[in-house]
This record gives C-alpha cells, structure tokens and sequence, in this order.
C-alpha cells in the first residue's frame, strides 16, 4: 500500500520523499519554500523581475540583442520569447537540434519567432553522432537517456550568449507549473556523457557541443553569464498560456508534456515507465493540483489508472533511428537498470565546491535548482 502526499499526488516511490505529520510530503514544501522567496505571482516579484529587466536593458545596450532564451516549440519557452518582447526586451532564440524534433515543434517555433521577428541561432548536431550518444545511453541502462539534450542546449545557450557579448540567458521553467523533479536517481553532467559515451559509444563527439566543468567555470566565472527564470516571479499557468499561443500565433500543441521532441517523448511514455517504473507525468500532474488548476482526485485517476501518451509508430521509429532489432531492444528493455553511481561524474567535486558554488548562485551565475540537486549528497 502506497503511502500518497495528503497535498499532491508524490507517492512514496519517489526518491528522497518524506511527509510530516500531516502527510504532506517535502517536494511541496519545498515548492512553498520557493513561492516565498521569489513572492511568486505578487507586486513584490513582479517588482523584483522588473528590476531585473532595466539592468539586462542597460547592459545590453548598443548590442544587437540583450538576452538569450532557448527555444523548444513546447509552451513554456514560446510563452517566454513573447513575454521578453512585451517587457521591452530584445532576446535571440537560441535552439539546439539534436534532429529528433517533431515537425509540430519546428512549426511552432517558426510561428512564433517570425510574428515577433525574433532571430533564431540554431547548433544542429550531426544525426548519426545524436544517435550514436542515444544509442550509448540506451545500451548502459541508465535513465538519462536524453541528459545530451539536456546539458547541450545550456552550452548552446552560453556560446550564443558568449557570441553576441550577452550576460543573460531567460529560461522559460515555472516551478510552479512544472514541479521539481525529485533528487537522487536522476543526474548527468558533461563527464557522465563522456563517460557513458566512451564505453558504450562508436564514434567521436565532433558536433556535440559537450559542456565539461572547465567550460562551466568559463562561462560562470570569466564571461559571468547570469541564468534568470522570469517565471519563478510572474503569475504565471501552463494551461492559459497554451491558450494564448494558439490564438496570437496559431501554436499547436503537441499531445502531452514535453512531448514536442520524439527522443524526449520516447523516455516520457516509454523508456522510463517500462524499463524503471517510473512516470514522470506525477511532476506536472502533482504542480496542478498544488496551484488548483486539477484536482487532486482528477490526477489521483490519470496517474494512476491511465497510461502514458504514446505517440503512434514512436517505438519504430526509436528502433530504426538507432539500428536496433526487435531482439537486441527487447534484451536491452528486460536488463537490470543501472545509475549514475555506476560511472564517473563531476559530483563529488560539485559537492566539494559548495561553498564557491553557494556564492555563484546568489549571483544568478548558477540556478538555485542546479545547487540544490548538484552540491549536496544525495538522500539514500
């Protein structure tokens, strides 16, 4: 019998839960935790955001552009370009291709930048070589199957940054709307990648734009690169503004969360839930129950008594972009899942470095996020 938060639908299957008395659990504390701070949705942190935007306008001028802001074609991003022209600001869209984008994404991210006339700086990884690290991750039985996505958009987003002379990069993620992915199974950084990449890996990392720690230190620390998240201050709810994009520019959705790249889908709806059991969607699922947009009843049944969206003939199209047979993918499905743990990583030096990196984030050099989850040991 699942022990389930009284708040949220986080259930005692997720890493490093625990509940009080009243059987909240810490994640939506932790969310309170955040609102506070940021005054999430108030005059307070609308004021403090607005602050934050003379001081990129300043900055910025006499430059062609005075902000950065990654693009995907899902909602959060392409609400957030919108939100930067609206506040007087001049952002270039910046997006890493790693060739498993959804001709609905790229339609998106086409119909937005071109009503707004927002440039668009794209790094597109050589296919075989975004298969080859795929492929990589798939054969080690790790979750981070689409870790290189994750950690080659941010070095992407710092070299469009460090190229045009801009100190901000505005990242569309509303921890509100989207939750915190619970710590502790979950991780990757550039050594990770490399390690996975090297023992599991044929060829050579020639287009992958690969951040290593040296690289973070640069970008961090000589270039001062500040990462802001608009959304942690605004008022701010997933499902109005998917409303608003679809009628200001004819933006489509794409059928689920992060469903807008087909690697990012395959791990959503199939890789995790069949090969770890576990089912990301309690992360949105659980954010709209705490801000009141879903009821807990209501996520209490699409969690757990509906499967996840599969996109049709997604599970071929894995199969064939990688090469595998039905029997090498059935044998690679049904083995022991491994971790992180398992290989070699920046971690420990992370955790080491806390102080410094302390120190970095009160300066918006790192995200709060990346202190919380990368500088401190993990909960057994």
């Amino acid at each position: 019998m699942r022990t389930i938060c009284s708040r949220c639908i986080y259930d005692d299957s997720v890493a490093a839960i625990s509940f009080d008395q009243d059987g909240v659990c810490n994640y939506c504390k932790m969310i309170d935790g955040l609102a506070q701070e940021y005054k999430t949705g108030t005059a307070e942190g609308e004021a403090t955001i607005n602050e934050i935007i003379i001081g990129i306008k300043k900055d910025g001028k006499g430059k062609k552009y005075d902000c950065v802001i990654g693009v995907s074609g899902g909602t959060d991003s392409s609400y957030m370009v919108y939100w930067a022209i609206q506040k007087g600001l001049r952002p270039l869209a910046v997006h890493y291709d790693n060739t498993w984008n959804t001709s609905i994404a790229t339609e998106n991210i086409r119909k937005v930048l071109g009503k707004l006339k927002v440039d668009l700086y794209t790094h597109v990884c050589d296919n075989k070589e975004a298969d080859d690290i795929f492929k990589a991750f798939f054969k080690a039985g790790v979750p981070e199957i689409e870790a290189s996505t994750d950690l080659a958009l941010s070095e992407t987003l710092y070299r469009a940054a460090a190229k045009f002379k801009v100190k901000y990069v505005l990242e569309g993620h509303s921890f509100l709307a989207e939750g915190i992915t619970p710590l502790g199974k979950n991780y990757f950084d550039g050594r990770y990648i490399q390690a996975i990449h090297k023992k599991y890996g044929t060829m050579k990392m020639k287009s992958y734009p690969l951040m290593t720690f040296w690289k973070f230190l640069k970008w961090t620390t000589l270039y001062r690169i500040q990462k802001i998240r608009p959304l942690w201050y605004i008022s701010y709810t997933k499902d109005d503004a998917k409303k608003f994009l679809e009628k200001e520019f004819g933006w489509q959705y794409y059928g689920g969360h992060h469903l807008e790249n087909r690697m990012t889908s395959f791990f959503h709806s199939i890789y995790c839930p069949q090969k770890f059991h576990v089912d990301y969607r309690n992360n949105s699922l659980a954010a709209s129950v705490r801000t009141g947009t879903l009821s807990r009843e209501e996520a209490l049944v699409e969690y757990y008594e509906k499967p996840p969206f599969i996109e049709r003939d997604l599970l071929n199209y894995f199969k064939k972009r990688l090469g595998l047979t039905d029997e090498e993918y059935e044998r690679i499905m049904s083995e022991k899942p491994h971790y992180w743990t398992e290989f070699p990583t920046y971690k420990k030096r992370f955790e080491r470095l806390r102080p410094f990196f302390f120190i970095l984030m009160n300066a918006n050099l790192v995200p709060r996020s990346f202190y919380m989850k990368y500088c401190f040991p993990v909960s057994k």
